[in-house]
C-alpha cells in the first residue's frame, strides 16, 4: 500500500431498508482503489468496486484466498465465519478439484429433480399460513423456515435437530464484539455434528446431498471426510442464509412497489427474469465478505497493490456499475440479460446457484398463485430491519390478502 495514504474507516453497518449504503456509493465514485479499515483484523485492505475490477480479482491467480489462512484478516465479524479448510479459502487447483466433485450434486438437472420436493415444503408452509389467518408474518411463515427446511431436508438432518442447527447459524453470523466466543463454539459444534453425520452416511448412504457428494468421483478421486464436513457446513450457512434473506427482500420490494407485483401478476412467465433483476439490485449483505491476498506487486485501477496486501471486492458495487448495467440504481424488469455477481464470480461463485434459483422460483411462484391479492399489512416505512448481522433483511413482513 502506498505510504501516507489514510485508510477510510468502514463499519459497513448501514441497514436502512434496501437503500444502498452511502459509504459504498462514495467508494464507488473514487478515481482509484481505496484503502479501507474494517471493524476487525490487524490490517487495512484495498477495496475493488467496479465490475471489471472485481472480475479480475476473482479470476486472477495472483490474488489468493488461501493466503488469508492463519492471519487476522480484515473483516466485519469478530470470529471469522469461514473455516480454514473451506472451499471458500482454497486456491486452484485444489479448489477446482473440490468444486468439480461437489458440483456434481448441484447440476440444473438435479435441482429440477428436487423441484417437486421443494414445492411440497413450500405448499405445507403456505397451507399453515392460510390456516392461521391474516395478518400473517411472511418471514415467520415462509422466508425463514422454507430455505432452512429445504436444506435440512436435502441434507437429511433429523427434524429434532433443526432448532439447534438454526441457532448455531445465527450465532455464527452475528457481528457484535461480545459474540466472538459464542460464534467460535457454534462453528465447532456444527463441524462436530457434520463429522458424525458423514461417518453415518458413509456406512449407510441415502438419497440426500451428503450421500450424493460422498458418491461424487472423478476416476479414483473423491471428497474426503473433512472436505465433506466443511461442504456440509458451508451449505448449511449459505444454503439457508442467502435464500432466506432474498425471499424476504424480494417480497418486500414486490409488496412495496405495486408496479413490480403487477408485472408478475400479468406475466407470471417472466418470474425468472424478474428474480434475476431484483437479485442484481438488492444489497443483500453489509459491506464485503472474504478478502484475498496479493501474491505479488500488481498495478490496478490507479493503485499499486503490493505482495501481501489484503484485497476486498464488493459484489454489491459491481452489481451497480453503470458501465455494466445502464441506470444501475433503477429496477428495470426489461433490462437485457447480463450475469450479475450476487452469487459471486469466478472460482468462488456459489456452486448451489441452481438449487437457490429453484427455491426462489418455487417460493414466489407458489406464493403469488396461492395469494394473488397479497399486500403489506403495515406501511413500508414501519417494517423493521436486521441490524445485528452482516445480512440485509426485514425482521418481519406483516401481510394480508
Amino acid at each position: 500500500m502506498t505510504p501516507g495514504d489514510e485508510a477510510i474507516t468502514c463499519p459497513f453497518d448501514y441497514s436502512k431498508a434496501l437503500d444502498f449504503d452511502p459509504a459504498l456509493a462514495d467508494l464507488m465514485a473514487r478515481d482509484s482503489l481505496a484503502r479501507i479499515r474494517l471493524p476487525y483484523g490487524d490490517a487495512d485492505a484495498w477495496l475493488v468496486t467496479g465490475f471489471d475490477g472485481v472480475r479480475q480479482v476473482t479470476t486472477d491467480h495472483r490474488f489468493s484466498r488461501a493466503g488469508i489462512i492463519g492471519t487476522d484478516y480484515p473483516r466485519l465479524t469478530p470470529e471469522p465465519i469461514v473455516s480454514p479448510e473451506s472451499i471458500n479459502v482454497m486456491d486452484p487447483p485444489h479448489s477446482s478439484r473440490v468444486r468439480h466433485l461437489a458440483s456434481q450434486a448441484f447440476t440444473p438437472q438435479h435441482a429440477e429433480a428436487m423441484r417437486g420436493t421443494i414445492a411440497r415444503l413450500a405448499d405445507d408452509l403456505l397451507d399453515e399460513m392460510a390456516a392461521r389467518g391474516q395478518p400473517a408474518d411472511l418471514v415467520r411463515h415462509l422466508s425463514d423456515p422454507f430455505p432452512r427446511q429445504t436444506i435440512f431436508h436435502l441434507l437429511s438432518i433429523p427434524r429434532d435437530d433443526w432448532p439447534r442447527m438454526q441457532e448455531y447459524v445465527h450465532q455464527l453470523l452475528a457481528t457484535g464484539p461480545e459474540t466472538r466466543e459464542t460464534a467460535a463454539k457454534a462453528k465447532a459444534e456444527l463441524r462436530s455434528y457434520f463429522g458424525a453425520l458423514i461417518e453415518q452416511r458413509r456406512r449407510t448412504p441415502g438419497k440426500d446431498l451428503i450421500s450424493a457428494m460422498a458418491a461424487a468421483r472423478e476416476g479414483d478421486d473423491v471428497l474426503d471426510d473433512q472436505e465433506l464436513t466443511v461442504m456440509a457446513l458451508t451449505l448449511t450457512l449459505s444454503g439457508q442464509d442467502t435464500v432466506t434473506c432474498q425471499i424476504s427482500n424480494i417480497a418486500y420490494l414486490l409488496l412495496s412497489r405495486p408496479e413490480l407485483m403487477e408485472r408478475l401478476r400479468d406475466r407470471p412467465e417472466s418470474l425468472t427474469g424478474v428474480l434475476e433483476e431484483l437479485l442484481r439490485y438488492i444489497p443483500f449483505r453489509k459491506g464485503v465478505g472474504i478478502p484475498r491476498v496479493a501474491r505479488e506487486d500488481i498495478e490496478m485501477d490507479g493503485a499499486r497493490i503490493r505482495a501481501g496486501d489484503f484485497v476486498h471486492v464488493s459484489y454489491l458495487t459491481a452489481n451497480r456499475d453503470p458501465g455494466r448495467f445502464p441506470d444501475p440504481h433503477a429496477i428495470d424488469l426489461d433490462r437485457p440479460s447480463a450475469p450479475h455477481m450476487t452469487f459471486g464470480w469466478g472460482g468462488h461463485r456459489c456452486i448451489a446457484v441452481p438449487l437457490a434459483m429453484t427455491e426462489l422460483e418455487v417460493a414466489f411462484g407458489r406464493l403469488l398463485e396461492r395469494f394473488p391479492t397479497l399486500r403489506l399489512a403495515v406501511p413500508p416505512e414501519e417494517v423493521r430491519w436486521d441490524t445485528e448481522t452482516i445480512r440485509r433483511f426485514p425482521l418481519e413482513l406483516p401481510v394480508g390478502w
